[in-house]
């Protein structure tokens, strides 16, 4: 049995972090029952799988529509994946200058593409993605330009073709826990670290972002960090 009506199925991208619980927050306010897939890509912060499961869990989506799919060894060419150091205490400048080395190349093109394989057997014509285009660490693929390029490639591509919604992808960190709020996403239990420590190291892109959003919100961050020194 898969459960609800096929036209209220959403396939979700469920990372653990906090752009991700939003967006699935988003997703279940709006009235669709989510099937959520998150990607062991061999990503050092494999911790924020656990935290995918937690979210989800809290979030109340049936284990039966949860999958994590195994994509080890796909991906390289990146610090995330790899052994390369990640930036540490970069300020909002040096985020904006170029692409840094925790981008991992066609990442969110294989994820929306395997999303949308996922949901075309479901009878699910909706994929919802946590991207963000503005405080973010200058990954291209989290840009209007490349969900808009998908989505059409989507259409010409499935049969029955796939909506593609991005609901954070025009907020500030800031705007994305308001929303978190506002929709009830258990952001405590929501992993951004790039190093993947609990606790946070408080001090790659990730987090700093995520500091800074919940700051500039004015609600604490409800998930610890090392202490700083």
């Amino acid at each position: 049995m898969l459960g609800p009506s096929p036209a209220r199925r959403a396939v979700v991208l469920l990372s653990g972090g906090l752009d991700s619980a939003v967006c699935l927050g988003v997703a279940l306010r709006e009235g669709f029952a989510a099937w959520t897939v998150s990607f062991d890509y061999g990503q050092r912060h494999r911790a924020e799988l656990d935290a995918a499961r937690a979210v989800a869990s809290a979030a109340g989506v049936p284990a039966s529509r949860r999958r994590i799919v195994d994509l080890r060894g796909v991906f390289s060419g990146s610090a995330l994946t790899g052994h390369a150091e990640v930036p540490l205490d970069r300020d909002p400048a040096e985020m904006a200058s170029g692409v840094p080395v925790t981008y991992v190349p066609a990442r969110n093109l294989v994820f929306l593409s395997l999303a949308a394989a996922i949901a075309e057997p479901l009878g699910a014509r909706d994929v919802f993605i946590g991207v963000n285009a503005l405080d973010y660490s200058g990954y291209p693929d989290c840009r209007p330009e490349f969900i808009a390029a998908f989505a059409e490639a989507a259409r010409l591509g499935l049969r029955d073709g796939v909506t593609v919604h991005a609901p954070l992808v025009r907020l500030d960190k800031a705007g994305i826990v308001r929303l978190g709020l506002e929709v009830g996403a258990p952001l405590h239990l929501t992993l951004s670290c790039y190093r993947g420590t609990v606790p946070a190291c408080g001090r790659c892109d990730a987090c700093l972002l995520r500091r800074k959003g919940f700051a500039e919100a004015g609600h604490p961050d409800p998930i610890p960090y090392a202490p700083e020194g």
